[in-house]
């Protein structure tokens, strides 16, 4: 066995991969999610494409037999049960910084390969953190106390509704009045 500068090129680069991954799937996802198992599949999932895609760019592979090689990966995934959008977006992140780690060829600079890193792990971090917090869960909810309606009334009608749903409500509107069955229907804004 040989240690070539193409061998210790391939070691820093998935270094470099792996201390990316890390910082995406152990500080900004595992932070708030507590699933163990996608931690173990992101981790596998971007090593395993970084050194499949470090191999097939390193040689000429017939395009057939890359496509069948990409189709197996595509049938796991209709062949296990399904995750949610969120897990199947960070698979789909590190799927990426994989791909891109072992694919940048020395055209390439690494300072390149550094901000398109550094970008990928801030705008994830920034959505996960910043944004997604920010956003306000609806609910409606069909509420039958239609005196609560009443202009006069709205502090009591907010009250009763956090009340009613254990929600820290941060706006209401009111919807659709059925004066027949004296109901109402209300989308509650909320964090929770």
């Amino acid at each position: 066995m040989e240690l070539t500068p193409e061998f210790f090129n391939l070691v820093f680069r998935f270094g470099f991969n792996l201390s990316v991954a890390f910082i995406i799937i152990k500080l900004i996802y595992h932070r708030d999610h507590n699933n163990n198992d996608f931690v173990f599949t992101y981790f596998m999932f971007n090593s395993l494409i970084f050194f499949f895609a470090s191999i097939l760019g390193s040689m000429t592979v017939n395009l057939g037999f890359a496509f069948g090689l990409f189709a197996v990966f595509a049938i796991l995934r209709y062949r296990t049960d399904p995750i949610p959008i969120k897990e199947m977006t960070y698979l789909f992140i590190v799927i990426t910084i994989g791909v891109i780690n072992a694919l940048s060829s020395s055209e390439v600079s690494y300072a390149e390969l550094l901000f398109t890193n550094t970008a990928l792990v801030v705008l994830t971090y920034f959505l996960e953190t910043y944004w997604q917090n920010n956003l306000l869960l609806r609910h409606t909810v069909e509420y039958e106390i239609i005196e609560n309606i009443k202009p006069e009334n709205q502090e009591k009608l907010l009250l009763d509704l956090e009340d009613r749903t254990g929600l820290s409500i941060k706006h209401f509107e009111i919807g659709r009045v059925n004066f027949l069955r004296d109901t109402v229907q209300i989308r509650i804004y909320s964090k929770d």
